[in-house]
């Protein structure tokens, strides 16, 4: 899986430009052997964020991109508009979105709902189904939900890291972008297609794999 969106990245970056991030060895060799890069960092690494801010004092550049090791259905076009929005904003960390699936729910913990405002800034992430809403004739027909894929700057990269812990919003939700809001760094969220799917826990795998031999 890891190769996979290794080359999913590569389509859009450059294989030169493409590194995989990792605590694990044989993850490490695994990406070397197939012609990556690889950053080995330490095990200390609180969350994804943390670990591309280690790996990114390594390399020399003005955006950084973080496209998660569970995302192999992602389109490298998708890449390509959070590098286009994060030079567009570059005041703003980037993310992506989509909507939610027909055959997706909302309640599902593992997928993080998106609450932006008009021009689409960031308001909230949860796992929960937000916006809610008390009256049914008001609730929402579309649900967004988060695509890991990110755009950031080293300064905004340190802040993160900087920072020393978790968030109390990003502890209770598990979803780290929300540090970022407590450390009122603007977060613009771009749309992009649906059809991605990560593989969050073991019984993802079939999904994607069906999803994958359809392509």
């Amino acid at each position: 899986m890891i190769i996979w969106v290794a080359e999913v990245t590569a389509k859009a970056l450059g294989k030169e430009n493409t590194y995989v991030a990792t605590d694990d060895k044989r993850i490490s060799d695994t990406v070397r052997r197939s012609g990556f890069k690889s950053i080995l960092t330490s095990e200390k690494a609180m969350t994804g964020t943390d670990r591309i801010a280690e790996a990114a004092r390594t390399i020399d550049a003005d955006i950084y991109i973080n496209i998660q090791g569970d995302e192999p259905l992602l389109d490298p076009d998708d890449i390509k508009k959070a590098v286009a929005a994060k030079k567009k904003f570059p005041k703003a960390v980037i993310n992506c979105m989509c909507v939610l699936g027909s055959d997706e729910d909302p309640s599902n913990p593992n997928i993080p709902k998106v609450i932006t405002t008009e021009d689409e800034r960031l308001v909230y992430i949860s796992r929960l189904p937000v916006p809610g809403s008390k009256s049914i004739d008001n609730y929402p027909k579309t649900f967004w939900r988060q695509v890991c894929i990110y755009a950031f700057s080293g300064d905004e990269l340190n802040a993160f890291s900087g920072f020393g812990r978790k968030g109390n919003l990003e502890r209770i939700e598990d979803i780290e972008i929300l540090r970022f809001l407590e450390l009122s760094i603007p977060v613009r969220m771009v749309k992009v297609t649906s059809g991605s799917k990560a593989v969050d826990v073991p019984e993802d795998v079939r999904a994607v794999e069906t999803l994958l031999r359809a392509r």
